[in-house]
């Protein structure tokens, strides 16, 4: 076969499935997954991201404290 064949096939095929009861499925599905998606609290990966380093740092600092709280408390329990 011939290079413009091929093309020619591949256009009446993709013709023939813009066509289709399959594209109105497809078109229908979207649809319905974008409407449960916006139903559903859902945020961008972005923020998601940027809240689990804020999360982390917090973690980081928590620890931290916890620390200075435990030596301070070891430091009052000690005689003198």
């Amino acid at each position: 076969m011939k290079p413009n064949h091929l093309d020619e096939i591949g256009t009446k095929i993709n013709e023939f499935l813009a066509d289709s009861p399959a594209r109105d499925i497809e078109k229908k599905f979207r649809a319905v997954a974008q409407s449960v998606a916006g139903k559903l609290d859902l945020v961008p990966r972005e923020e998601f991201d940027v809240q689990q380093a804020v999360l982390l740092k917090t973690r980081e600092m928590v620890e931290a404290l916890e620390a200075r709280v435990a030596a301070l408390e070891k430091q009052l329990q000690q005689p003198g």
